[in-house]
């Protein structure tokens, strides 16, 4: 059985559309294209839930259950059912949302509760990783999606030890080139000091797009940095996205012919398209380091 494709949507910046490229893609990939799709929510803000239309606070077990209960040495924070031979009914907090074949792992505060500012921590910030490779049920799916926090600590070097690939979403903005060159040296530390040397960007999508001459620059610079990895599809500001969200659905389901929802069908099908190439590093990736 194929391993699922792990990818982790980060931008060191907030406001950058990561948690709308996780829920948008996974529920294309899960309502079109008949893929199973595990979203893992990392940032405590939690919204990755609430836009899947998930009752959050219903949920006893959500993401510090993958990154906490075993450091704490408590055995009793692990309430699972149990089946016979003493293993949990299920090792991940997965939770079903309203659409088929799309799941999600769902977080809140409480993942403030974990370790700030000790990145040299090995069995802190591998846990996630170990997590998932011994879970069982993690290859029933095609892809697992995280929604990394919106700044770097812990938690996001988590994320990027238990991912693969990377997408960022770049808001296109005058900043947005300093948070891409934050990240790609954040990318190289993982990959060199930290035991995850595959690590790639696989894709990076241009968000929050106008038609104005800085944006158009800032888009010539990114293709010019990421040649191979920049998106052929460019997302704007569409406000059935919002609305969609705001109703806990899809905007596929809500509004399916919209502009924003053709334009995430692309990136859905595009990111669905990149096969991981180990040998794709860019210039500034390289000069990031």
């Amino acid at each position: 059985m194929q391993a699922p494709r792990r990818i982790a949507f980060i931008n060191e910046k907030g406001g950058s559309a990561k948690t709308t490229l996780v829920t948008s893609i996974g529920s294309y990939l899960a309502l079109r294209m008949g893929r199973r799709v595990l979203a893992i929510d990392m940032d405590p803000q939690g919204q990755l839930g609430k836009v899947l239309g998930v009752e959050v606070r219903r949920n006893r077990r959500t993401a510090i259950d993958l990154v906490l209960d075993s450091l704490l040495g408590d055995p009793g924070l692990d309430k699972t059912p149990r089946e016979p031979g003493n293993r949990p009914a299920s090792s991940l907090p997965i939770v079903a949302t309203h659409i088929p074949g799309l799941d999600v792992v769902v977080a809140n505060k409480s993942l403030a509760l974990f370790p700030q500012g000790d990145t040299d921590d090995d069995e802190l910030t591998s846990r996630l990783d170990r997590v998932l490779n011994e879970a069982a049920e993690i290859n029933d799916y095609d892809f697992v999606l995280f929604d990394a926090p919106p700044s770097f600590g812990p938690l996001t070097l988590c994320v990027l030890r238990a991912a693969r690939e990377v997408v960022i979403p770049v808001p296109v903005t005058y900043l947005a080139l300093d948070s891409c060159a934050e990240l790609m040296r954040t990318i190289h530390t993982v990959r060199s000091h930290y035991g995850n040397p595959a690590l790639q960007v696989t894709m990076v999508v241009p968000t929050f797009y106008r038609r104005t001459r800085l944006a158009h620059e800032i888009l010539e610079k990114l293709q010019q940095r990421f040649p191979k990895q920049l998106s052929h599809s460019v997302l704007g500001y569409h406000v059935k996205i919002d609305e969609a969200q705001s109703h806990g659905l899809s905007i596929f389901e809500y509004a399916p012919s919209d502009r924003g929802a053709r334009v995430l069908a692309e990136l859905a099908e595009e990111l669905a398209q990149r096969a991981p190439d180990l040998e794709t590093h860019t210039d500034f990736e390289r000069h990031a380091t």
